[in-house]
């Protein structure tokens, strides 16, 4: 079965639906790439995808620890390379509770490291990656 549909609607814009759940998103061109810029670029949703992982598996993580990743949030800044166009370098700056101790924060940032996004993600892509611990 196929995880989704990507429908490409005309004007740099694509639709995109979960097939098990039904629910979409669009994407759009970005302005600097003959777009409107009015949604996530596809470049956008690939280093949005990289926080979205690492928050997820900490958030399991945390829960067989008994506790809570509730409202812990990631700023992602995407820098673009040319010849080829490419992601070069993706920043994730996540800010999660304080509460967690010492080796429970190590746990869950190996935990956020060894994301399958980040192991899907080639090599030559900077990560940088920072964990505030002040929520």
């Amino acid at each position: 079965m196929s995880t989704s549909k990507v429908l490409y609607t005309g004007q740099l814009r694509t639709s995109n639906t979960h097939i098990k759940s039904g629910n979409s998103y669009i994407t759009d061109a970005p302005t600097d790439n003959n777009g409107r810029g009015e949604a996530f670029s596809p470049t956008d949703t690939v280093a949005t995808g990289l926080a979205n992982c690492m928050l997820t598996v900490m958030g399991i993580k945390a829960q067989q620890m008994d506790g809570s990743m509730d409202d812990s949030y990631a700023n992602v800044t995407k820098t673009m390379a040319s010849n080829p166009r490419r992601i070069s370098a993706i920043k994730v700056e996540m800010y999660l509770p304080a509460h967690y101790s010492e080796k429970d924060r190590k746990i869950l940032t190996n935990t956020a490291n060894t994301c399958p996004v980040h192991y899907s993600l080639h090599p030559d892509i900077e990560k940088d990656i920072s964990l505030h611990w002040e929520l």
